[in-house]
């Protein structure tokens, strides 16, 4: 079976905003920290705990306490409640058929490997009517740095469904794409306009605005299999442009 790992933010929820409002909110409130730099490219490690440890010690010249990452994630997780409250999270577009038909297929089983704190990648997930607990999954309790989610995704995949065959990542950020390629895994884009150029442009296979076309998305992954790292095209495979 091919794997197929997903992301959360961005990916399979739209929650990227207000992800990063709540973050930087939470700086403020609880430790009077402001003018955050929101461009997560620009940090070492685009996950909230690497982010999070890179911040504090860039203010205070010291790593946080176990108890100050604790009182941080709870204050977060209590931003991320409020901001759903009103409305729930939306998934991107035809993320919730994907995972369905990726989960019916016998040639395919998915993963989850998220740069988010495990209780706040649930809970949006919950919110926008998925289900984070359905899948082997690796987050930013695991580690700080993407590679090490995503391998460890891997491995839980694997203890849950056996021998898995090729992987493929997906997701929306530069960091993902970076991460891919570190690991020599083909990577799938999701992602529009100038964010879609710039991942085409950090190695993704194709890139797709959402998921709505689930056909064209469920060939892309053969082809992006088939593909590999060693032969990568120069060209999206076909009718999987950058749209």
């Amino acid at each position: 079976m091919r794997l197929v790992i997903f992301d959360v933010d961005g990916t399979l929820t739209q929650t990227m905003d207000a992800d990063a409002e709540c973050f930087v909110r939470s700086f403020a409130e609880v430790y009077g920290f402001s003018d955050i730099d929101t461009d997560w490219s620009r940090y070492k490690h685009a996950t909230d705990s690497g982010v999070f440890q890179e911040i504090y010690e860039s203010r205070t010249g010291r790593s946080p306490s176990s108890h100050e990452i604790s009182v941080f994630r709870q204050h977060f997780l209590g931003l991320i409640v409020q901001a759903s409250s009103g409305a729930p999270f939306a998934p991107v577009t035809g993320a919730s058929v994907l995972l369905s038909r990726l989960a019916a297929s016998s040639q395919h089983c998915v993963a989850l490997a998220t740069g988010a704190w495990r209780d706040s990648a649930s809970l949006k997930m919950r919110s926008a009517g998925l289900c984070y607990d359905d899948y082997p999954a690796a987050s930013s309790d695991d580690a700080f740095d993407r590679e090490s989610i995503i391998s460890l995704s891997m491995r839980r995949a694997a203890e849950r469904y056996g021998r898995v065959g090729n992987t493929i990542y997906v997701g929306d950020g530069v960091w993902d794409a970076r991460a891919s390629r570190n690991l020599r895994i083909p990577f799938i884009g999701i992602a529009a306009g100038c964010r879609a150029t710039r991942l085409s442009a950090e190695g993704a296979i194709c890139v797709f605005p959402d998921f709505s076309d689930t056909d064209l998305f469920m060939s892309s992954l053969y082809e992006t299999a088939s593909v590999g790292l060693t032969s990568r095209c120069t060209e999206p495979p076909p009718r999987a442009a950058v749209l």
